[in-house]
């Protein structure tokens, strides 16, 4: 079986030698699948701009202003990341049925991009690839039953857009059912494998020789996507956080010009100084989104596969970094000393620690399966173990940490907050310092002991029977 896996998503596997006329008017789809990887990236995180940029006024509660103005749009911010990146995933599973594409496709694909739920776009891809079936996978291009993989493709395919569809249809007289069917469109996968395992276990010979005529061929397309995309799609979030956060620096902290020149004399440093709170708020939320990054670049370069719990929880983790920006906004809006700056600081804390708190609960996962999962450096007693440990626990323990000092400390300001968070590049170079000298210490230790037992049995065996029974 593992003969018919593809080589890799977006790459062609080997096939039957085609006729120069396929090949000039078609290409790997791997460009094609970057572009996509990068939009729906893009898609995903830009739904927290409403989010962020909502107003509220000094003088009123931010707990009060949570529940009123900002629970239903996080609510609704995390409902439509996790649609997006379901959409995604189909995406990359759509184009592991079709691995050339030419100019009709190509255009049909930036038809899927203005539409998230891909339909009907979905649907015409997947005949139009059937009709020219030199773009598709090896394996179909050389079955003798099209017809059926056709509608099986479809039928996987094609679940969550119909989904979305009469979710659409329902918002015009019972919401709470559209609500229940954008649910089923995040969990469907999930509760779709449950449903199969179970009439695994039950069925009978019927349904076991089904359950094999399809497994040759969707065995791959049930499995979780590889890391390499898991990594693209990550990185692209993680850009789109960063770029958002300088966006809202250079559109809300820039002096005017005349304010400039009729407030300040012409001195721009001193105009620029009035805004210093704003700006070491960005600098802070920038450090913090870029040292996520690191964690999980160092973690991806552990990991030598992805499963699918893993890949759900890297969802949700990728789900609150695109909410730093909400943090960077609060903290930097209630900068000065008020009733709303410590409930501020609460919630970027809160932020930052469910984005690392998934990464490390994505590592825990890898550790128990870490022969298919992890690098044997990073396995238990790895080289490299006890530091990857230390580093995906750092940012839990440091938000949890400042988030019980607002608890503890009056004095607890966003400045003293955004110097902490500036403040962490160092301590993880401490850190790996810091774990160095505790291995060598505890080598040192062991081999100190081994030594002992040696000379002690050393001894034993000098003495005479007589002195060992005295």
């Amino acid at each position: 079986m593992s003969a018919l896996r593809p080589q890799a998503e977006g790459e062609a596997a080997p096939g039957p030698p085609r006729h120069s006329g396929e090949l000039s008017s078609t290409q790997a789809s791997t460009r094609l699948l970057a572009y996509s990887d990068a939009l729906l990236s893009i898609i995903a995180t830009v739904m927290i701009l409403p989010v962020a940029h909502t107003k509220i006024h000094p003088d009123q509660k931010l707990g009060e202003s949570i529940q009123q103005l900002l629970l239903m749009k996080i609510a609704v911010y995390l409902m439509t990341f996790l649609i997006v990146t379901v959409a995604w995933a189909a995406h990359i599973r759509l184009f592991q049925v079709i691995e050339l594409i030419d100019d009709v496709l190509a255009l049909l694909n930036l038809a899927c991009m203005m539409l998230i739920t891909f339909l009907p776009y979905t649907a015409v891809i997947v005949a139009y690839g059937f009709y020219h079936p030199y773009l598709l996978n090896h394996q179909i291009q050389m079955s003798e039953n099209q017809a059926f993989y056709k509608h099986h493709i479809l039928q996987i395919i094609l679940r969550g857009p119909v989904l979305c569809f009469l979710a659409a249809v329902f918002s015009f007289f019972f919401i709470p059912m559209s609500y229940v069917l954008l649910g089923l469109v995040i969990f469907l996968p999930h509760i779709t494998r449950l449903i199969i395992w179970c009439k695994n276990k039950t069925g009978g010979p019927e349904e076991e020789e089904e359950r094999h005529r399809l497994e040759a061929f969707t065995f791959y397309l049930n499995e979780p996507l590889s890391k390499e995309r898991v990594e693209a799609f990550s990185d692209g979030v993680y850009a789109i956080v960063a770029t958002l956060l300088i966006l809202d620096i250079c559109e809300d902290n820039v002096p005017d010009s005349k304010e400039v020149k009729d407030r300040f004399h012409d001195r721009l440093i001193e105009a620029l100084s009035e805004y210093g709170p704003n700006f070491l708020a960005y600098f802070a939320s920038f450090v913090t989104t870029g040292l996520l990054w690191f964690v999980h670049h160092s973690l991806f370069l552990y990991i030598t596969k992805t499963t699918r719990f893993m890949g759900l929880l890297n969802t949700f983790s990728l789900a609150f970094i695109g909410g730093l920006p909400l943090g960077y906004q609060l903290t930097s809006e209630f900068a000065e000393k008020s009733h709303n700056e410590i409930e501020a600081i609460q919630v970027s804390c809160v932020i930052t620690f469910f984005a690392s708190i998934f990464q490390f609960a994505i590592w825990i996962t890898a550790l128990f399966h870490e022969r298919e999962t992890l690098h044997p450096l990073a396995r238990y007693g790895g080289k490299e173990h006890a530091f990857m440990f230390a580093k995906l626990a750092l940012y839990p323990c440091v938000s949890l940490g400042a988030f019980f000092l607002t608890c503890l400390l009056s004095k607890f300001s966003t400045a003293i907050f955004h110097i902490m968070q500036i403040v962490v590049p160092f301590a993880f170079l401490a850190l790996r310092i810091l774990v160095r000298i505790s291995l060598a210490i505890m080598k040192s230790v062991l081999s100190l002991s081994r030594r002992k037992s040696v000379v002690l049995d050393e001894e034993e065996t000098c003495l005479s029977p007589a002195e060992t029974l005295s």
